[in-house]
């Protein structure tokens, strides 16, 4: 792992009262990310007792790369369609360093 521990982050979504729209979304901006230095990939999880809460989880090279990508004013122009998607409450990513796995 160059420059450090692996990173996650955690972004929540509410899909109501479309998910079928929210999961297209999603998959059209993972293409446009395809490539990104540092991403290691992304996941869209359902919540499987609020079925119109989402979560997209990314992973990154390292906190460095995270923030390199952050930082870059293409990132909002590529992330820009599944903002609509987010609560004001859920504003704000979660950003986690693996500390440990089995």
């Amino acid at each position: 792992m160059a420059g450090g521990r692996r990173v996650r982050v955690i972004v929540r979504h509410s899909a109501a009262p479309d998910g079928e729209v929210l999961e297209e979304t999603y998959r059209r901006v993972s293409a446009d990310l395809a490539g990104t230095p540092g991403l290691r990939g992304n996941e869209l999880w359902r919540s499987a007792t609020e079925p119109i809460t989402y979560t997209i989880m990314s992973e990154w090279e390292d906190i460095a790369a995270f923030h390199a990508w952050a930082d870059d004013p293409v990132r909002h122009r590529v992330t820009e369609p599944l903002r609509r998607f987010r609560t004001a409450a859920d504003r704000n990513a979660e950003i986690y360093e693996v500390t440990a796995e089995h």
